[in-house]
């Protein structure tokens, strides 16, 4: 059995230690079964500055008796003026970021249609794999050198990736050119934000880390609603590649907001052999290794849906208004799923609340796309329900992984966990192609392979659950 997840401070505890202050030591520095504290001597003088001290005394009690410490004597502030502009800067950014990977079924159905009109589907959902691929692969790399350096150059990068790519896609004409621009420098871009506003939120918040970083994540919903709705506006009036200009003048302001915001509290590890490169040895850890087994297939279908969610309205009927704007609906509910499931699974456990959407997103796939054909109203309530799975997913799986180890070797196994994802991620959108086509453009096998993705992803996240904490149903975990 796992320790708790955190305990709350008592008021006992030095003020200094909270809500931003240095009372950490190094793993080499502490003493098993001691927390890293001092308590503080008061002095009740008579002086100005002394009584200004007792005045300022309830005030900072109360923010000691918010901290929150974990089973390795950390602690974290759960709240405090540069923790909430944290969790402001990973929205901003992961609006950007995961807005335009939540795009990615707007930019397929565009591209099938226009530019790449005579390529075939499976053809043109490489462009999206490679994509998807490298935003979750990066972080291979990218997580150990945020745990070594800190977040600000890794943001900064990857905010100029991301706008060059909106820059420069309006004037893409060929498949390569939309393999390099969207696929590649795309989705590097996405993957030096999405790690380190994802990981940041983690050095603030233990206790409330599931509510902080769905709300964070929340951003990528919202993302995910605007820029579908600007390119279905604005490419018919001012053309594809002012539409695309529009998302880069938003992200330009986003990106500011989160390179200026996304910080972090532990100090950074000196850059070594041993934190840069990965470790695959935490693999060996079987709930780690089953929750990323889970997480894989999670995402393996995921994919499907927003890649092909659109087409599929449009090829059973569906006006095309409606069609692009399903995208939005389904992030619409991304949105709720984002948060409201966070918020739950810090009173119920993570890992029950990321069992119980990934079977929600199994039905829903089942009960309401399977049999959906031209029934508008059907889709539309896969869309809203699939959306609201679908985004706990992504808001829970951080912090699930983040319960597993440390929060400064978070980054490590945030990013071993994503990087083998990621294969999944690079063949989902493609082998849905494939399946459109070898069913004569059908798509019953493409909502078929959604579904035993799902299920393949909710026995392994069960198996996970039950490794780390038993089999019994009403275990917080």
């Amino acid at each position: 059995m796992r320790p708790g997840l955190a305990s709350r401070k008592s008021t006992n505890v030095s003020i200094a230690a909270a809500p931003f202050g240095g009372t950490f030591c190094y793993e080499g520095e502490k003493v098993p079964g001691v927390a890293p504290a001092h308590r503080p001597r008061f002095s009740f003088s008579s002086s100005s500055s002394d009584a200004r001290a007792l005045r300022d005394l309830p005030d900072a009690m109360a923010d000691a008796s918010r901290v929150s410490t974990d089973m390795y004597g950390n602690t974290y502030p759960e709240g405090g003026p540069r923790a909430y502009l944290c969790v402001l800067g990973g929205f901003c950014g992961l609006m950007a970021a995961m807005g335009t990977l939540n795009t990615i079924g707007a930019y397929q159905t565009y591209l099938s249609t226009h530019q790449l009109r005579d390529s075939a589907a499976s053809s043109v959902g490489w462009i999206f794999g490679i994509y998807v691929f490298l935003a979750f692969f990066g972080g291979l790399q990218i997580g150990p050198i945020f745990d070594a350096v800190g977040p600000r150059w890794l943001v900064l990068a990857g905010s100029v990736c991301l706008l060059l790519t909106h820059l420069l896609l309006g004037i893409c004409t060929a498949y390569w050119h939309f393999v390099v621009v969207f696929g590649v420098l795309g989705g590097l871009g996405t993957s030096l934000i999405f790690t380190p506003a994802f990981a940041a939120v983690g050095h603030w918040f233990l206790r409330r880390r599931g509510h902080m970083t769905g709300l964070a994540a929340v951003g990528g919903s919202l993302g995910g609603i605007v820029f579908p709705l600007a390119l279905q506006a604005l490419a018919p009036r001012v053309g594809f590649a002012w539409a695309t200009r529009f998302v880069a003048l938003v992200d330009v302001v986003l990106l500011a907001v989160a390179n200026l915001c996304i910080r972090v509290r532990l100090p950074p590890k000196p850059i070594s052999r041993a934190n840069v490169l990965p470790d695959l040895r935490i693999m060996g850890e079987p709930v780690f290794a089953f929750t990323t087994l889970g997480v894989f297939f999670y995402e393996w279908g995921l994919f499907v849906p927003l890649a092909y969610l659109s087409s599929y309205a449009l090829a059973h009927g569906v006006p095309p208004a409606l069609a692009y704007q399903l995208l939005a609906v389904l992030n619409a509910g991304s949105c709720l799923g984002r948060y409201l499931p966070g918020l739950a699974a810090d009173r119920l456990g993570r890992y029950n609340a990321m069992v119980a959407t990934t079977a929600l997103g199994l039905v829903a796939t089942l009960a309401l796309w399977l049999p959906a054909a031209d029934h508008v109203a059907l889709i539309v309530a896969f869309a809203l329900v699939f959306g609201f799975a679908s985004g706990a997913g992504i808001s829970l799986t951080p912090v699930c992984v983040g319960q597993l180890c440390r929060v400064d070797n978070y980054g490590r196994y945030y990013a071993t966990c994503y990087t083998l994802v990621s294969f999944g991620s690079l063949t989902g959108i493609p082998i849905a192609g494939l399946l459109l086509g070898a069913c004569g453009g059908q798509y019953w096998g493409v909502v078929v392979f959604a579904s035993m993705s799902y299920a393949a992803s909710l026995a392994a996240l069960v198996t996970a659950r039950g490794i780390g904490t038993g089999w019994k149903l009403c275990v917080v975990y």
